[in-house]
């Protein structure tokens, strides 16, 4: 089991509070440090300092660290043209020496689309536009050098594109998808997704999705994609530990407990063992306090060797 970072920026933090979460994680040997793609706040809050984007951060992350894997939880497919975002993601890629990660999602909060400007469209245009962009996208990293790429859809057309710049990865940076939809998120993700990731879900729930994903590969004639979850974690040395940094994001215990991977060290690696034999094989630890670096090193010295 491989323990990645996933922070919400959005949620109150800036560049240099994220570059100090990134550079901990790596120090502590964390698989990656992934970050979600929005720009208000989910829970209503205060919007202060304002948002950061997430392809901006992750290119300068790119140059200031050296090892760990950088991406998304996930890009909205709303907020950006195909092609521009193909090159974008290429471009961090190769900043990074190949350590990009991309994960794709329709995009689905309506408040932060009204406060920018961005086209919400109904679910069924959205998912049929993610596909498309999913087509573009890939199509473009893995045009072969000196060929072109060229698209005819319902929503976008690309005509003799160079389909540059490569990514650094070949044949491309892995794609991962998303969501527990019972039908169009499996399809999908067997046609598209190197990573099959269930949010923030209970177990049974997470099992149940990652067995539609399976039926849907073979289905498709093609071995499982790798599965993954996020939950959020709360972890303390005690009680007292973890009552105050569930205090300090406006949580209760007993609710963190039932609902995320939260108590003492020695139960969120019980915890997490249930999800691997689920088929788990990597957990995305969404830590909202980007403040307390301490909890990444207690994370890391009595969780991390353990799974």
């Amino acid at each position: 089991m491989k323990l990645r970072i996933f922070t919400e920026p959005q949620q109150g933090a800036t560049y240099e509070d994220q570059l100090r979460v990134a550079q901990a994680a790596e120090r502590l040997r964390f698989d990656a440090f992934f970050r979600s793609d929005h720009y208000l706040p989910v829970d209503g809050g205060d919007p202060a300092p304002g948002p950061t984007d997430s392809w901006v951060t992750l290119g300068a992350l790119a140059r200031e660290t050296s090892t760990i894997r950088l991406g998304t939880l996930v890009t909205s497919a709303t907020f950006r043209l195909p092609g521009p975002l193909a090159i974008s993601v290429a471009q961090v890629d190769r900043m990074s020496g190949g350590r990009v990660e991309f994960g794709f999602g329709t995009g689905w909060f309506d408040a932060e689309h009204k406060a920018y400007g961005i086209p919400f469209p109904p679910p069924a245009e959205r998912f049929a536009r993610f596909e498309e962009q999913l087509e573009i996208v890939t199509g473009l990293w893995t045009t072969e050098p000196g060929g072109s790429f060229s698209f005819e859809g319902a929503y976008y057309r690309l005509a003799d594109s160079p389909a540059l710049p490569k990514p650094a990865q070949s044949p491309r940076p892995p794609v991962i998808i998303g969501g527990v939809g019972a039908k169009r998120t499996p399809r999908l993700a067997a046609r598209f997704a190197d990573e099959y990731n269930v949010p923030f879900m209970g177990l049974d729930d997470t099992a149940a999705a990652f067995g539609r994903v399976r039926q849907a590969c073979e289905d498709a004639g093609r071995e499982s994609t790798l599965l993954s979850a996020a939950q959020i974690v709360c972890v303390g040395a005690d009680e007292a530990e973890l009552a105050r940094r569930a205090a300090a994001i406006g949580r209760e215990v007993g609710e963190l407990r039932e609902n995320g991977l939260a108590g003492t060290p020695h139960e969120v690696v019980d915890k997490i063992g249930t999800f691997s034999k689920a088929g788990a094989e990597r957990m995305y630890l969404q830590v909202l306090d980007l403040s307390d670096l301490d909890h990444l090193e207690l994370i890391a010295a009595e969780v991390l060797p353990h799974v």
